[in-house]
């Protein structure tokens, strides 16, 4: 299998480009620049520099980008050094403090660590004078997180150490452990195991507390000061899993590139490479967690407890830098308390969880939920801590030596159920299989459950029955995780459900799920779960007729997903931006967004997002008139082999192939696939699938004897909430009506089809219901007052309008919205021919009459 991150490129290619000059920031994939930027704390020239430096596969965004700040902008930092190093000496130090309570983990310490050595902070005007920094209630300011970079590494090894030890000194209690151990590592000389225990407790304690960023900064030391060889890696597994979670994809490839962990490897693999082999990694990673001992069966394990291992406590040893050890040893504290089944990572895929996201009624393989509170399946007893000796500090800091405080804290030791973490891992294996579009693997992973006795969880069960043909089972499997969508809950349990509920067509229960689920995971730091819940919203949101809600919660989830490193699940919400604007007529970036979806997810095994950016160039031909250019498109989404298409796709698209095949009157196969659609309708009852079962046979049979089916779907559609599809079912109804000569009931729907396609913004279904209004010989004005409302913008075009009209040039919201000119060059083009005007005057005249009114 490819590893997650490919070796460097061979000893003729340098870090750097090789060859050609600098790298234009504007040159980058999407997804990369977005992360430069992020990485560059949005400094304009370090992202400049920074992209010069890529190499030609970080560029590609095929390696992760560089996480140090010195291998990101060399230069850029040499010039704030350059700075500091012309301060006083006094100054530097005042700053330097300050930046180790800072920089890389907050702390909050500054002003008792000044108090308890009585330091002087009037040398802070002169970095004042300079510009660099300022004092504030809490402390120091600095400029700028580059400029707060450079004062901490201007200074030596020996003082950095000595402020940390300082820092350390002054941070007391149980819930100052995890940054008081931060410090402690950071002035430490060498290895330490008591200190490698002390870190990895630290780390389980701020896991425990929904701070995956800090518990990743702590695990990384600890694992650099491990002296158990046999323990690193599982260290750097938990730094990795915790960085992804924290959403710093790039520093999570990087620890995970020195790991040999199954899990982690899967679950970045699941979300940044090719998804046959996530699917893999990730089924033998369940297959290790799982371990020779089956777990008990349950009804559904994904979403029970977690079983927490008692732990014993280990033999007291001496540490000869540091003296008396705590009562956990240093193997036991630093794997968190793991077992070697597991590989000190058996919960990564449970806690990482969620997933590009699926949105059809055979994609949710997103399976079990993930451990309670989006953390790693553990509980811990509390142990007592240690005291250590004071920090060492300089000697022009040192005046009274203030009182000696405690330096261990408690350690907590983790345990995670081997089969439990199994559940996770194969409920992300078929996830895997489901995005690849290869559902024969989904049953591969129900198989290995049973093998292990544990049952398959939910949507994992459900999603398998559905494949299977057992639609009433997949219905009971599926209703029993969507039922758990109550606030306040586990975000990835909240993810599940509103998937069931999106596959069960129950779209509000989703929405509610899904914003429970960002607000949740929102809460707890988990970055990474977040655009994964705003995508599932987006869907919610567009098929209950809020298109402008819907088109701005996938725009943000897609800068998210970006920013976060997860490119696959961009890829997805690039094909469902490319359905939304095939539903909303803009024809241009419908083909742009399905392009780039389909491009990125063929070349890693995508088959959901390559089939969802098929429909959507199907339902534009469908939109416009191009009947056989539909059918054809659909059909081959059928024939599509695993990472070229989709059967869910396929399945949800059925409506629109009948249509389509019933204009051109090729009905065999359109018969077959709703006979197939109208099964799965009734077993899971939904009334917006019985309604679109019946328009479909109401496409399919001719004459008079259509229109009781059209009645009955109209009928059905009032007690679902698809409107959109309601306003279609109404056009097509008012159209047979118009052919059997019923001219008064053929204006009222035709009315009502217009009215609504307005409403969504969907110039060419409206333009269709006019053409079927002029052929009545019925009044086809629009409905809506005012043509050049900017109520006909799109939630990104109005943002962007408002943007140029306050001045901004293309560049300028490019950079702001992390999107390419060209992009903006379009989107400007495309408001300029909605609102019917030529110039950027124009433009800031109507807007300024719209905010008016």
């Amino acid at each position: 299998m490819t590893p997650v991150n490919p070796p460097p490129l061979g000893g003729t290619s340098s870090p750097a480009l090789a060859g050609a000059g600098p790298r234009p920031v504007a040159a980058l994939p999407e997804g990369v620049r977005v992360r430069v930027l992020r990485l560059v704390h949005g400094d304009p020239r370090a992202a400049v520099e920074a992209a010069g430096r890529l190499t030609e596969r970080q560029a590609a965004g095929l390696d992760p980008l560089p996480a140090e700040p010195v291998d990101l902008a060399p230069e850029r930092l040499a010039a704030h050094r350059r700075e500091v190093r012309a301060l006083p000496d006094d100054t530097r130090l005042v700053l330097l403090l300050a930046a180790a309570d800072q920089y890389p983990v907050a702390t909050h310490a500054f002003l008792r660590a000044v108090a308890a050595v009585r330091l002087d902070t009037r040398p802070l005007e002169a970095a004042e004078a300079a510009g660099v920094a300022y004092a504030t209630a809490g402390g120091v300011g600095f400029r700028d997180a580059w400029t707060r970079i450079a004062a901490y590494e201007t200074a030596s090894p020996a003082d950095r150490r000595d402020v940390h030890r300082l820092l350390a000194r002054v941070l007391h209690g149980p819930a100052e452990a995890p940054r008081r151990a931060w410090h402690r590592g950071a002035g430490a000389l060498g290895p330490s195991g008591r200190l490698a225990a002390e870190l990895a407790a630290g780390a389980a304690r701020a896991r425990s507390a929904g701070d995956p960023a800090l518990a990743c900064a702590l695990a990384e030391r600890a694992a650099a000061l491990c002296t158990d060889p046999r323990e690193r890696p599982r260290l750097l597994a938990r730094a990795a899993h915790d960085a992804w979670l924290a959403g710093e994809s790039d520093r999570a490839r990087t620890l995970a590139a020195r790991t040999d962990a199954d899990a982690v490897t899967g679950v970045l693999a699941l979300r940044t490479g090719h998804a046959g082999e996530a699917f893999d990694a990730l089924l033998a990673g369940a297959s290790r967690a799982a371990g020779p001992r089956p777990a008990p069966a349950a009804p559904h394990p994904a979403l029970a407890a977690p079983t927490v291992n008692e732990p014993q406590p280990a033999p007291r040893t001496e540490d000869a830098a540091s003296g008396p050890e705590g009562p956990e040893s240093a193997e036991s504290l630093a794997s968190g308390g793991v077992g070697a089944a597991g590989s000190g990572v058996a919960d990564v895929g449970g806690v990482v969880g969620g997933g590009v996201g699926g949105t059809t009624a055979f994609d949710g393989a997103r399976g079990a939920a993930g451990p309670r509170d989006g953390r790693a399946g553990s509980a811990g007893r509390v142990e007592p801590g240690v005291r250590a000796s004071g920090p060492r500090v300089p000697a022009r800091i040192v005046e009274d030596g203030g009182r000696r405080a405690d330096g261990g804290g408690p350690a907590v030791r983790a345990a995670v159920a081997p089969g439990e973490s199994a559940v996770h891992l194969l409920a992300r294996a078929a996830e895997a299989a489901v995005y690849t579009g290869d559902l024969r693997r989904c049953r591969e992973a129900v198989l290995a459950a049973r093998e292990s006795g544990i049952d398959p969880p939910g949507v994992l069960g459900g999603l398998a029955a559905a494949v299977d043909g057992r639609y009433e089972d997949a219905r009971d499997l599926l209703e029993a995780t969507a039922g758990r969508c109550g606030p306040g809950g586990d975000p990835t349990l909240l993810v599940h459900a509103g998937i069931a509920a999106l596959m069960l067509g129950d779209h509000t229960r989703a929405a509610t799920a899904a914003v429970r689920a960002a607000a949740a995971a929102r809460a707890r730091g988990v970055t990474v779960h977040v655009s994964q819940a705003m995508e599932f919203r987006a869907y919610a949101d567009f098929w209950t007729g809020r298109p402008h809600a819907a088109e701005a919660a996938a725009l943000d989830a897609l800068r998210q997903a970006y920013a976060t490193g997860q490119d696959n699940g961009a890829c997805h919400l690039q094909a469902a931006l490319a359905m939304f604007a095939a539903l909303t007529g803009d024809a241009e970036l419908c083909r742009e967004r399905a392009a780039a979806a389909r491009s990125y997810a063929l070349a890693h095994g995508l088959g959901l997002p390559a089939g969802l950016a098929q429909w959507a160039l199907a339902f534009l031909d469908l939109a416009n008139g191009r009947y056989d250019a539909t059918a054809a498109r659909l059909r081959a989404l059928a024939a599509s082999g695993p990472g070229h298409g989709h059967r869910a796709v396929r399945h949800l698209a059925t409506p629109h192939y009948v249509e389509a095949a019933a204009r051109t009157g090729d009905t065999r196969v359109a018969r077959a696939a709703h006979a197939d659609y109208d099964r799965w309708a009734r077993a899971v009852g939904s009334p917006d699938d019985l309604a679109l079962s019946a328009r479909c046979r109401a496409l399919l049979t001719p004459g008079a004897d259509a229109l009781p089916h059209y009645a009955t779907a109209l009928d059905l559609h009032a007690d679902g909430d698809r409107a959109f599809e309601r306003a279609r079912t109404e056009l097509l109804f008012g159209s047979a009506l118009r052919r059997l000569r019923r001219r008064t009931e053929a204006r009222d729907r035709l009315h009502s089809a217009l009215q609504a396609f307005e409403s969504f913004h969907a110039p060419h279904c409206a333009e269709g219901a006019r053409a079927e209004l002029r052929a009545l010989g019925a009044p086809a004005a629009s409905t809506r007052a005012g043509a050049r409302e900017t109520t006909h913008l799109t939630a990104q075009q109005l943002l962007i309008a408002r943007m140029a009209a306050d001045g901004a040039t293309n560049r300028e919201i490019a950079a702001r919205l992390a999107l390419s000119p060209r992009t903006i060059d379009h989107h400007l083009r495309g408001v300029f021919t909605r609102l019917g005007i030529r110039s950027r005057i124009d433009l800031v005249r109507l807007l300024a009459d719209s905010d008016d009114g």
